[in-house]
This record gives structure tokens, sequence and C-alpha cells, in this order.
């Protein structure tokens, strides 16, 4: 078959997708959109509840973060909130949830760290408080209290007692889809639909599938991993090698009311572990994510084992990476740990005891390994300057086409990632955007009237 040609076609079915559909659909006046999503549901990957942490990432419990991309995932999280909120209750209760949250400082250095961080960014987030240990109790008293009594080391928080700090990204994305359905625009959805090649044809961008061929004047590719392989297949992106990174997740007793973060140590290139609740497996804690190097773009799917070598790219730019990586020994030996976290006969225990930095009252027979939980980061190496970059990544060549890659803090950024794709289509397209609307809508902002 041979599809329509579209103004803009969008490959990839998770939040980041999902929330460019719905911009595309609610605030321009672009007529012929489709969305192509290879597996038979919106989110089932990256996006999928079991599959990430389920946090509004915010910035002020998020030790690894400045200030300024604090502030700048700030507003995105805040996007993300007025969003569901625009919905009626019973929608919203069903996406977004309202959880204590806090980072906690163990011992005299990282108290000092949070102490220090607390008079830097209360001003910016005014709900934002910094809690000793008695205060933590009447909030998560399992931080703090054992069987003997209170944990001997000083331990304080930066909390936020009462805001949305949990979502399903997978509720999110099928809210999204129905929005964007609800808005008269009637965009193609085609499900079951898997990408296999794009090229450039005239002024159009051919889109090879399973299900047939696709044309469309601008093409956004959001899809993890594999949008850096569709790109390297065209040409772009071949400074770039993909370092997909798994996570696995470990299942608790509910210890916890709400989300608890620790200090991350600065040397490592991946979040500390927390503990959170699961939006969808009530009575339970999840930890984790641990950090794992995985061959494979999707976790738990062998068959896109090939397409990894594909995107790794592995040259002397990439061993420079690695070497550089493992001759930090706190990286070294982080590598390692994680690594045995995956082993069936020793990972219960070794995780116990960075869990007990947390709940110090845990104990073995609470430990239960959560199988097929977790997901795949692709972080991308940028093989020109022989570093690892950290957060998303966007290949932009101008003419019509962008690759999306978006580990975390990308699901939270859905909604300002999409808005950074939107007006590059605007401005391609010299179309139409209801800027007024927007900022309504999703920051709460009134734009006056031209005189």
């Amino acid at each position: 078959m041979t599809a329509e040609t579209y103004d803009v076609l969008i490959v990839g079915g998770g939040v980041s997708g999902t929330a460019l559909l719905y911009e595309l659909t609610k605030y321009t006046d672009i007529e012929r959109i489709g969305l192509l999503e290879k597996y038979d549901d919106f989110a089932t990957v990256n996006s999928k509840s079991s599959n990430n942490s389920q946090t509004i990432h915010c910035g002020d419990i998020e030790t690894n973060y400045t200030l300024e991309k604090a502030i700048k995932v700030k507003r995105t999280a805040e996007m993300l909130v007025n969003y569901a909120c625009s919905l009626s209750d019973e929608e919203r209760d069903q996406i977004i949830y309202k959880y204590p949250k806090m980072v906690i400082g163990v011992g005299n250095e990282e108290c000092d760290f949070l102490r220090k961080r607390f008079e830097v960014f209360k001003q910016h987030y005014t709900t934002m408080e910094l809690l000793e240990k008695e205060q933590i109790a009447d909030i998560e008293p399992n931080v703090v209290n054992t069987d003997k009594g209170m944990r001997p080391e000083d331990v304080v928080a930066l909390a936020i007692r009462d805001e949305y700090t949990a979502v399903d990204y997978k509720a999110l994305s099928h809210s999204f889809v129905k929005e964007a359905k609800a808005s008269g625009r009637n965009p193609d959805i085609h499900l079951n639909t898997a990408v296999d090649a794009i090229e450039k044809e005239g002024d159009l961008y051919k889109v090879q599938t399973n299900q047939g061929t696709f044309k469309a004047r601008f093409v956004v590719v959001s899809a993890g991993g594999h949008s850096l392989l569709l790109a390297q297949q065209m040409g772009y992106g071949l400074n770039f090698s993909c370092l997909p990174v798994g996570g696995s997740f470990y299942f608790m007793p509910q210890v916890l009311n709400g989300k608890v973060y620790t200090v991350q140590n600065d040397k490592l290139p991946f979040a500390a572990i927390h503990g959170d609740p699961d939006v969808r497996v009530p009575g339970k804690t999840r930890f984790g994510p641990t950090a794992l190097l995985v061959p494979m773009l999707e976790r738990y799917n062998k068959s896109t084992i090939p397409e990894f070598f594909k995107v790794l790219r592995l040259d002397g730019s990439v061993f420079k990476v690695f070497w550089d990586l493992f001759k930090v020994s706190d990286i070294r030996n982080y590598i390692f740990k994680n690594f045995l976290f995956e082993m069936p006969w020793v990972r219960r225990r070794l995780f116990l005891k960075d869990a007990r930095k947390i709940v110090p009252g845990l104990k073995l027979e609470d430990v239960k390994f959560a199988e097929g939980f977790g997901g795949v980061r692709p972080q991308l190496i940028d093989k020109d300057n022989k570093e690892l970059l950290l957060g998303e990544a966007r290949i932009n060549p101008g003419n019509g086409i962008i690759f999306n890659m978006t580990p975390s803090p990308g699901g939270t950024s859905c909604l300002g990632n999409a808005e950074i794709d939107l007006r590059e289509i605007v401005k391609f397209f010299g179309c139409g955007f209801d800027e007024a609307a927007f900022k309504k809508d999703l920051e709460g902002i009134e734009l006056k009237a031209a005189q």
C-alpha cells in the first residue's frame, strides 16, 4: 500500500511522540498529521509504567542537576502537571499522583551539601523544606527508625510534601492521543507499523515500513535508540555512538510513603538508586534503577541486539570513552557492582546494602527482584569530543527531519521537547500557531493582546 502524503509524520508512539501529536493538533493549523508506532499500543517500551521510575522530575531533589538545568526541567514538569490538571478529575487521577518526596543526605558531608543546596534552591522552589532527622521521621519513619531506635548517622532532607510527583507515562500517552483525536484535526494513527528506513526524495521524505511507504514533508523521529539508527542510515549523527544503559528494579514491602532519593556521587554519570511507590503495584515500594550496559536497544527484546551493534559504531573514540570511564575507580566499582545486581545468586544481598541507605531496617527477605521491570536509556557518546553525553539529544540537520533521543528526564520534558519540535515545524511551514492558547494551557501564562 502507499499512504497519502503528510505534512508532518511522527515516528514513535511513546510519550515524546504522542506529546508532539497533541501539540500539533491542538495549537497549529497543520492539516495532515500522521503517527507511526511499531507495536500494537502506545508507550509499550520506555514510557511503559514498569520500565521507568514514574517520576515527575522537577530538579528539586535531583542533586546531579545544576540550578540552570533544574529550572529548565521545572518549567517542563509544570507543563505536564498543567496539562493533566486541565482534564477531568477522574482522568487526571489516572495520570498524575501526589506523594511526598525528598532527597536525604546521610553523614556529615552529604548533610552539609544539602544544607548549602537548600540555600541556593529555596527561592526557586518555594515549597521545599529542609528537614532534620526528627522531622523526616514524621513523613518517612522508616528512613530514620529501626528496631533498635533511630539510625545513628546525621540525616537531613530536602522535602516537598504536597505536590504531584508521580506519573504513569503510558496513561499520559493515551491521553495525548485521545485529546489529539478530539481536536477535530483527525490525525492518522498507524499501529503495528515498523519503520525500516527513511530516504529523501525531492521535497518529500519516503518512510519505508512493514505496512508500505508513507510520504511526508516533515518527519520527527522519537523512537529512543532507534532514532539514532534511522539517522545514521541517512548519514546523520555519524559522530555519535549509542551506549544503552539498562535499569532494573527491586520490590520491597510498602516501607515508604513517597519518593525518597539519595545524594548522587558526582563522579558517577548515572543517578543513585531511590525508593518510590509504584502507581500500578499498590502495597509495594520499588527501589532502583540499577545501571547496566546492555547490548540491545530495548530491554528484554533480543531482536534489537543487531541494531545495537549498528549504532555502537565501535572505534578508537568509543574505546577512549570507555577507558576514561574505567580509569575512575568509583565508576569502575559502580559498573562491576551493577553487573552483580543482575546475578541471581548474589544480587539481593548486594542490593540490600544499597537500599539500607534509604531504609536501614530492611531485611533480606524483604528484597524481591522485579522480573520484567526496567527499560533502556540510550546514552550517546560524542566521538568527536570523546565524551559521554548525559540527558536528551537531538539531531536536526535543518532540512525537515529531526531525530530525538530522550533518556531521563525525557518523560517529564515531553511537552517541552515537543514544543522545540513544534516551533521548528512552524518555522519550516510558516503555519499558524496559537501561542496564546499554548502559554495559557501549558504554562498558565496569559499573553497580553497586541496594542
